[in-house]
């Protein structure tokens, strides 16, 4: 096997497969990416056995053949060549020969036949959708996702196809993310799966805010996404995730529209001086007034005082400010509406005049 590339054609695929390849692995062909030359083209493999990219690259010359080498070692060699040179790979047995002009790096390879592929099943549900919407979906809920809970089925992102509809759904428990969007399929039956964490972070790496389809397919145990020379593949997290409908409070009927900006900048002030394990800040409402008080074990205090329009009754809740600024920092709208029914009740966040995006984090006790 033997083939030649430009520099600039190589380099950007080896980052993107690079992200899914672990640096410390307990099967040393997981720390390979495999290599595979037909005709004119070179597609690449990597895989940590739970997340799989592949990507095509059509300006390769060269024989057939297939093999894996060490990804980390390969990406720093073409990092380091200049640019617009020429490299050469040229594999016998087990070593492969990398060249481009007067250097000449010699690489141990791992067979082909031993790297571990995914193997397609059947798709329950296929559909299309913009790449840029996709991404938007991501980010606007990904914040949330647990992190190394036991509660596995929390450390990753619950994407719900019902009807005409696509919806992604994030909680750790203590807060809830939520966006929907549009979507053309001929679904009669709501499918839900879980898509890990890793996998979530790299569709979000390696999408685009572009205006072009991407393919989706899902099956059994697998989301599979594909757009122009990328192939993109996730095992999912096989739980129960939970009704998430029974923790998104009703729109309370005295609702605080505030202005967005403003109420990040006061509570990311009154965040300075509050515990730094807990993050708490207690929130006081009166009329057309909102207050946040912080303290912390150093007997050190904040105040904070933000105008806003609320004709509710008076309430003190606590809340981790964190939690709240994750929120403030997704919405995009100049103005937010919060709504808190009792001192006991989760606070619902949504952006003014949008109802696609539900937000709501869990009130704490000071």
């Amino acid at each position: 096997m033997k083939f030649i590339i430009k520099r600039e054609e190589l380099l950007p695929a080896l980052q993107i497969v690079n992200g899914v390849i672990e640096r410390r692995q307990t099967l040393p062909i997981l720390s390979n990416l495999m290599l595979s030359a037909k005709k004119d083209s070179l597609i690449l493999t990597g895989t940590d056995m739970e997340v799989e990219l592949i990507t095509t690259l059509n300006q390769a010359l060269g024989a057939d053949g297939e093999t894996t080498l060490p990804a980390r070692k390969l990406l720093d060699i073409c990092r380091a060549l200049p640019e617009n040179s020429d490299i050469t790979i040229n594999v016998n047995g087990d070593k492969a020969q990398v060249t481009s002009g007067k250097s000449r790096f010699t690489l141990s390879t791992l067979p082909a036949q031993e790297y571990p592929l995914v193997e397609e099943t059947e798709a329950i549900v296929e559909f299309e959708i913009k790449q840029n919407t996709f991404k938007s979906l991501l980010d606007k809920t990904s914040f949330a996702m647990a992190q190394q809970d036991v509660r596995y089925y929390l450390n990753g992102l619950l994407l719900e196809l019902d009807g005409k509809k696509l919806r992604a759904v994030a909680t750790d428990g203590h807060r809830l993310a939520l966006c929907d969007t549009d979507l053309e399929t001929n679904l009669t039956e709501k499918v839900q799966v879980i898509v890990p964490r890793k996998g979530v972070l790299e569709l979000i790496r390696l999408s685009q805010d572009k205006d072009e389809n991407i393919k989706v397919k899902i099956s059994t145990n697998h989301i599979t996404i594909s757009w122009s020379d990328l192939h993109f593949t996730s095992k999912l997290i096989d739980g129960k995730f939970p009704d998430y409908t029974r923790v998104i409070p009703e729109e309370g009927n005295a609702p605080i529209l505030a202005d967005r900006e403003q109420l990040k900048q006061s509570l990311t002030r009154a965040s300075i001086l509050s515990n730094e394990k807990y993050r708490g800040v207690r929130i006081l409402l009166e009329k057309n007034k909102l207050r946040a008080l912080a303290h912390n074990p150093e007997q050190e205090e904040a105040e904070e005082e933000l105008e806003v329009n609320y004709d509710g009754s008076d309430m003190e809740i606590g809340f981790n400010v964190s939690y709240l600024l994750d929120a403030l920092g997704i919405i995009k709208t100049n103005q937010v509406i919060l709504t808190v029914s009792d001192p006991n009740s989760s606070c619902l966040v949504l952006p003014e005049g949008e109802s696609r995006c539900k937000y709501v984090v869990m009130p704490m006790r000071l």
